[in-house]
């Protein structure tokens, strides 16, 4: 997979391969997505709030939404209208803050 500056569209094909190497990650409505359960909404928000720290530097921004303790994730790139090496790129540094590797 491509891991320059520049956002490329990945098909079926490739979003299977990389799927497969990504622990705990699946596909829903085209999008990458992640449900994680913390222990109340200060750890949840403090999650958040690290992986938005990530993806600014990365210029690539998840969909987050959170009831509670509960975080829902899901990454696409709207720029290739499709998932992207960015989404698997940041997938895998949220496995690194959950220590999912």
């Amino acid at each position: 997979m491509q891991e320059d500056d520049e956002y490329v569209k990945l098909d079926d094909e490739q979003v299977r391969a990389e799927l497969a190497k990504l622990k705990n990650w699946s596909i829903e409505n085209g999008k990458l997505t992640r449900t994680i359960r913390f222990k109340d909404f200060n750890q949840a928000f403090g999650f958040m709030t690290r992986v938005a720290l990530y993806a600014e530097r990365l210029n690539h921004h998840p969909e987050f939404y959170n009831v509670y303790n509960i975080v829902k994730i899901d990454l696409v790139t709207h720029d290739v209208n499709g998932i992207s090496n960015y989404d698997f790129k940041l997938a895998r540094l949220i496995n690194g803050i959950l220590g999912d590797e």
